[in-house]
């Protein structure tokens, strides 16, 4: 199996987009903008939605379900919320098709206008809020943390496999609280949940941060983020947790009797990751080769290959590779035999490359006759012989040591990747040739951040969480700053 990828050096945008088809994840779809989610790509979303869903609900969260469709007067009652949104939606005006008279096809029936228009959801708070309003009447109905998994759509112009299209898969919490000091917390946790996911399980390290006013979730107070570092040195916004302070409780009348026989408002978050990140694990990790896949979301985390002339000799291998593929599966190992006869040994080996499979095992004659098994890891393309008793272990220990090795490298990478600057003309300079994060004084305006967004394409990615005092002067205006912030060219 050629793998023909062009190299991130001579063209990143292209390898990426190769890569996600070749590798069998996503195709674009006979919908503009929109995408197919193959087997092997949602077999990783799955993955994923696992990990997170199990970590949602250890965090007192329930799942529940609500409408695609949103009315548009509920919409329209958070007022910098569908200022945010409104460019992006995809409304319904009919409820019916009809046969053209003059025989070319189908048309709007306009006897079947709706009262009132309907919006595919771009993100839920209005609809949930509205329902809120009847879960919630005392203080004893708090807190309440319901998650969704859905689909939404925002009508994107210019899209992209997994990074941006215009429907697309995700999570989404929203969350009501008794005090203001509850829901912080709250959206603090899930900032937590979110970092451990992305850390632990894609192997990608990030940058827990805050937003600026510019750059919050439409109708948020506060914006927490996880900011991650493509190879390309952009930077990707991996994930989001807001504290909606009462601006949706007020907007939907959401009001609960307290202790102390007051009523008051609500105190909300919401939050979200979605199938994005799958754009982030591919462009973390991955090389010339093909896909790079952290074990803990592979969906095949070793495949063994039999390498074998004629039907006795792969009865022969089959029956040296059962034991220790149910040896690997009792240890919670995926283990794949591929034994189709179709394929060479070395259009296989270029296949499991490709799709990023941690561990490759090789069995042949030769290793029956020596009690062995030719062992390869896909993160260094190294191969070992180990032999047959004690394969099973040195797999479930190479699996954990892929793990750390590839956060280890995306680690290492992004810290070589993170440069203090203190003047405006060191900013382009460095930003044009390095890329990655830059750690720079900005004066808190959003006219200067503005100005550098229009002149530089960099944006503020994150102002860190509890940022060390570092008392400076800003590139742009030379205006006090009492702290860095981190800007990069992003996603």
């Amino acid at each position: 199996m050629g793998k023909n990828l062009t190299t991130r050096s001579e063209d990143y945008s292209k390898w990426y987009n190769e890569l996600v088809v070749k590798a069998d994840l996503a195709e674009n779809s006979g919908v503009r903008g929109c995408m197919v989610i193959k087997p092997y790509g949602y077999a990783i979303w799955e993955k994923m939605q696992a990990a997170l869903d199990r970590m949602f609900k250890e965090t007192g969260h329930q799942n529940a379900y609500f409408p695609i469709f949103i009315p548009k007067s509920y919409l329209s009652k958070e007022a910098s919320h569908v200022e945010g949104f409104a460019k992006e939606c995809a409304v319904v005006t009919h409820y019916r098709l009809k046969n053209a008279e003059d025989g070319s096809g189908l048309v709007v029936d306009e006897t079947a206008k709706l009262e009132e228009e309907l919006i595919v959801r771009p993100t839920s708070e209005t609809i949930i809020w509205d329902t809120y309003r009847r879960w919630i009447q005392s203080y004893r109905d708090l807190p309440l943390k319901i998650n969704q998994w859905a689909n939404v759509v925002r009508w994107e112009m210019r899209t992209r496999l997994f990074l941006r299209t215009s429907e697309f898969l995700w999570q989404e919490g929203h969350t009501a609280h008794a005090t203001r000091e509850e829901a912080v917390e709250e959206a603090e946790t899930i900032l937590g949940v979110y970092t451990q996911f992305a850390e632990g399980y894609m192997a990608v390290p990030v940058i827990r941060g805050t937003k600026t006013a510019s750059e919050r979730f439409a109708g948020a107070e506060e914006t927490y983020c996880i900011e991650a570092l493509m190879q390309d040195g952009k930077a990707l916004q991996a994930g989001t947790s807001h504290f909606l302070g009462q601006n949706f409780a007020r907007a939907f009348d959401v009001q609960f009797d307290t202790r102390e026989g007051d009523r008051d408002f609500v105190w909300a978050t919401s939050w979200g990751v979605s199938t994005r990140l799958m754009g982030a694990l591919v462009m973390t990790h991955s090389d010339d080769n093909g896909l790079i896949l952290p074990p803990r979301l592979a969906p095949i985390q070793v495949v063994i290959i039999p390498i074998y002339r004629g039907e006795e000799q792969l009865v022969a291998i089959s029956d040296a590779a059962r034991p220790v593929m149910e040896a690997l599966r009792q240890k919670g190992i995926s283990v794949h035999y591929d034994d189709r006869d179709t394929h060479k040994p070395g259009f296989k080996f270029n296949e499991y490359e490709l799709k990023g499979v941690p561990v490759r095992l090789a069995l042949g004659p030769r290793d029956l006759e020596n009690g062995t098994f030719e062992v390869a890891r896909r993160d260094t393309l190294e191969k070992e012989v180990v032999k047959a008793d004690a394969v099973v272990d040195h797999i479930a220990a190479l699996l954990d040591a892929i793990q750390e090795n590839i956060f280890q490298r995306a680690l290492a990478f992004r810290e070589a990747r993170i440069t203090p600057v203190d003047s405006y003309e060191q900013f382009r300079e460095v930003l044009e040739a390095k890329g990655g994060f830059l750690s720079a004084h900005w004066d808190g305006t959003e006219e200067t951040e503005q100005r550098i967004k229009e002149e530089t394409k960099a944006t503020i990615r994150c102002i860190p969480l509890d940022p060390k005092p570092d008392p400076g002067r800003c590139m742009v205006t030379g205006k006090p700053s009492p702290y860095r912030v981190l800007f990069a060219k992003a996603y």
